[in-house]
């Protein structure tokens, strides 16, 4: 594994240590295409922010940093910006302008919080509400249909404990997307360090199924998750184990086009 597109920064603050420790890690354990993409920046309705975010008046230092150490080390790994966003379809626009006034060249969904609900439940919190799934499931195979990301971070992050059949028959959609879409999806190494509820293996045995295809995210929030070997190894199990179409690197998707 020589890439990784999922860095976040101090500025989201809910991570530690600087982007420069991050790019020497990555450059000390053989990566060579490395992205960051921090959780971006929105302001809702009300005027508020959450402190899980790049702070709306820090998104163009945040770029501005990454760019100045791209320069910095451009002899040893390529660096790319970008932003990791949900897709809220009653204000991506608002988003996406952002993220491109900001400079960012890249985006990836990771949808935390479902359309209707930016201020409450994160998706990762245990639920058996049915229409909270498909809701998820509805709004990240439109994220995915909109064109504009690169993959989708965590896709299986919502956190269903109701009917089975139910879980299959709607996450199979994010599969079908994907895969018709050519957008990939993400083994998310956050979710096997801290031994999350994802990668989960009911939905990966579908996307196996669905032949979608596959890459994989460091999700790095400290500079020892810049490069972890120890979850590559399980990652390549999960790949093994499924039949998975791992596509390696994915192809940036340019969002200033």
């Amino acid at each position: 594994m020589n890439y990784n597109y999922h860095s976040h920064t101090p500025r989201c603050h809910h991570a530690s240590g600087t982007p420069e420790e991050y790019i020497k890690r990555a450059i000390e354990n053989g990566i060579k295409y490395m992205g960051f993409a921090d959780h971006i920046p929105f302001v809702c309705d009300d005027g508020k922010e959450f402190d899980y975010r790049v702070p709306f008046f820090e998104g163009k230092e945040y770029v501005s940093e990454i760019c100045a150490l791209r320069e910095k080390y451009k002899n040893d790994i390529e660096i790319s910006v970008g932003f990791e966003s949900e897709y809220y379809p009653s204000y991506f626009d608002r988003m996406l302008k952002s993220a491109i006034d900001f400079g960012a060249e890249y985006l990836i969904l990771g949808q935390h919080y479902s359309n209707g609900d930016i201020k409450g439940r994160h998706n990762s919190i245990k639920s058996e509400d049915e229409q909270k799934l498909k809701e998820y499931v509805d709004t990240v195979c439109e994220g995915i249909e909109s064109g504009y990301f690169t993959y989708v971070a965590h896709p299986d992050v919502i956190n269903f404990v109701g009917d089975k059949e139910v879980y299959k028959k709607e996450m199979r959609r994010i599969c079908i997307a994907s895969r018709e879409c050519s957008v990939p999806l993400e083994i998310n190494f956050l979710g096997i360090r801290d031994n999350r509820n994802y990668p989960d293996p009911v939905f990966w045995q579908m996307v196996g199924e669905e032949n979608s295809p596959v890459t994989f995210g460091f999700d790095a929030h400290d500079i020892d998750a810049a490069y972890d070997g120890s979850s590559l190894i399980k990652a390549k199990e999960i790949v093994e184990k499924f039949s998975l179409n791992y596509i390696g690197k994915p192809e940036l998707v340019l969002i200033n086009r």
